[in-house]
C-alpha cells in the first residue's frame, strides 16, 4: 500500500477575513499557525513517517510547512515547490469579501464560482503579465498564466505535475506529505476519489486537518481518512 498525506494550509488573513484569495500572497493567522503545528502532531500520532514534501510557491502552504517540519522534527525532509500547486486563481474576485460579493453580484453566481466545477470568475486580463514580473513564474509560459479559473482548469494545470512530479515518488514507497489549498486539494480529491461535478459542490476541505489517502500498487485509492 501507498500513502499521501494531503493538508490545506492553515488559517489565513483572509481567511478570517472571508475574502477570496487566490494566488494573492496572505500570511497565516496566529490561528493557521496554531494549526499547522496540531497538524503535525496529529501526523506524528497516527505513526506515519513523511519521506518527501511538496507544496504550493504561495507563502501560506510555504510558512504552514515549515511549521509541521518544524513540529516533527524533520526539517530536513526534501521539499518540492511547484506554481502548479497554487490555488485556484479568482481573477477579478481576488481581495472581494465573499459576503459582500454575494450582495453585489448575487448570491447564485457567487456560489457558482466558488462551489461548481466548470464556473469561471470574472477575468483579470493583464494577470499573466503581471505575474511574469515575479521571480516565482518568469519561467512559466505567458500562456499557462491564469487570468482566472475554474476548478476544472485547475486540475488540469495541476495534474502534469501530479502524475509526472508526485506519482513516481508515490509508485517508489516514498509517503509523502502535500501541503496546499482548498481549490486545488479539492479539485485533487474529485480526481482521486473519480467525483462528478455535483458532488464536488459539496466536497469542503477544512484548514490545517491532515487526509491520509492509502493506494494500491497501481495508484487506485483504498481509503481516505482525517486525522482529528
Amino acid at each position: 500500500m501507498r500513502k499521501i498525506v494531503l493538508l490545506r494550509h492553515g488559517e489565513s488573513l483572509w481567511n478570517q477575513e472571508n475574502r477570496f484569495t487566490g494566488w494573492t500572497d496572505i500570511p497565516l493567522t496566529h490561528k493557521g499557525q496554531r494549526e499547522a503545528t496540531l497538524a503535525a502532531q496529529l501526523i506524528k500520532k497516527s505513526g506515519i513517517q513523511i519521506d518527501a514534501t511538496f507544496t504550493s510557491v504561495l507563502v501560506r502552504t510555504i510558512h504552514s510547512l515549515w511549521l509541521v517540519l518544524d513540529e516533527l522534527g524533520k526539517q530536513w525532509l526534501p521539499v518540492d515547490r511547484s506554481w502548479r500547486l497554487n490555488e485556484r486563481h479568482y481573477g477579478a474576485l481576488q481581495g472581494l469579501n465573499k459576503d459582500l460579493a454575494a450582495q453585489q453580484l448575487g448570491e447564485e453566481q457567487v456560489h457558482a464560482w466558488r462551489k461548481s466545477f466548470r464556473a469561471i470568475p470574472p477575468l483579470l486580463k493583464d494577470e499573466p503579465n503581471r505575474l511574469h514580473l515575479d521571480a516565482r513564474y518568469k519561467h512559466v509560459a505567458l500562456s499557462d498564466l491564469p487570468m482566472g479559473e475554474s476548478l476544472e482548469m485547475t486540475i488540469r494545470r495541476m495534474l502534469p505535475y501530479w502524475q509526472h512530479a508526485v506519482i513516481p515518488r508515490i509508485r517508489s514507497g516514498e509517503t509523502l506529505l502535500l501541503v496546499g489549498h482548498g481549490n486545488t486539494l479539492r479539485a485533487l480529491m474529485m480526481y482521486l476519489g473519480r467525483l462528478d461535478e455535483n458532488a464536488v459542490m459539496h466536497l469542503h476541505v477544512p484548514t490545517g486537518i491532515p487526509i491520509i489517502y492509502t493506494m494500491e500498487d497501481n495508484m487506485d485509492v483504498v481509503r481516505h481518512q482525517l486525522l482529528e
